[in-house]
């Protein structure tokens, strides 16, 4: 069997049986599959200045490195569930999900640097710690239930705002306004409306060159700035966007299924996706 099959198919198994133990009650919550943040991790001010010189290519290496051996902050540890109720068909479907309180992020709870990056990037993530990417509906969903719902903060258009400053600039002015609302939110809390959510979509597969998808960034009464949009390729990542990672295990009726699979599902696929069957509930690798 292919290794990289067969370590997606690990990973699921995983992920499967840990949320079977949740139902049972043995788990009271879900985290994140990371190690530990390591006591010498560097912080997110200094991994900003050490990535800030790189090519998008190399600094997405470093960027899965340190996501990966567990530099991110403890506040994203934990997830949050998403519970909702839906009819379709006469069936009456209860569904629990799990999304990171925030958008994904290297460094420490007081140092970080919430870190934009390429749905490619984005995606071999996910697929490494059995989670995917939400859709437009589930980004819907999440800002309805934040806990705090940021206001949009945009930095005016130029060339720079795919670079690293810009990125920093705009993470900066999120972290102030984050810190003014702790008391009514604190760390670890659902937050959203501050960044655009990398999503999955059919509009991935619809041109011969894929696109990003981003959607969200959502005023304060619930109106999104960005509507779905694939205008810009798989490559690019502005200050604006931010990754949601979404476990790919989800609670339906009691029972685990995996998100990505009722994507594929003619009549479920409605619980998750407002566009209807998403055939490719991912983005290429290759």
């Amino acid at each position: 069997m292919n290794k990289t099959l067969y370590s997606a198919l690990n990973r699921s198994a995983v992920m499967l049986l840990i949320l079977a133990l949740s139902v049972s009650g043995i788990l009271k919550a879900q985290k994140l599959p990371l190690p530990p943040r390591a006591n010498d991790a560097i912080s997110g001010s200094t991994f900003k200045n050490w990535i800030e010189t790189l090519s998008v290519e190399d600094r997405e290496k470093q960027i899965y490195q340190e996501v990966l051996k567990g530099n991110v902050p403890n506040f994203l540890r934990e997830l949050t569930p998403i519970t909702f109720s839906k009819t379709i068909k006469n069936s009456t479907y209860v569904v629990t999900y799990f999304v990171l309180p925030d958008y994904l992020a290297v460094g420490s709870d007081t140092d970080y640097f919430l870190m934009p990056m390429t749905p490619i990037l984005a995606q071999k993530i996910a697929n490494a710690i059995g989670f995917t990417l939400p859709t437009k509906q589930m980004v819907d969903q999440i800002w309805s239930n934040a806990s705090l719902k940021m206001a949009p903060t945009p930095i005016p258009p130029s060339p720079q705002m795919t670079t690293i400053p810009v990125m920093w600039e705009h993470n900066m002015l999120l972290q102030r306004q984050r810190k003014e609302a702790l008391l009514q939110a604190p760390l670890g809390d659902l937050v959203a409306g501050h960044k655009k959510d990398v999503i999955i979509s059919n509009k991935i597969y619809e041109k011969s060159s894929k696109p990003v998808v981003i959607y969200g960034w959502h005023f304060q009464n619930g109106t999104p700035i960005q509507p779905v949009y694939a205008g810009h390729s798989e490559t690019y990542a502005d200050y604006s966007h931010g990754i949601r990672l979404v476990q790919d295990s989800t609670l339906i009726n009691h029972k685990v299924h995996l998100i990505t699979s009722v994507l594929q599902d003619a009549e479920k696929s409605a619980l998750f996706s407002d566009e209807g069957v998403i055939v490719k509930p991912f983005y290429p690798l290759e």
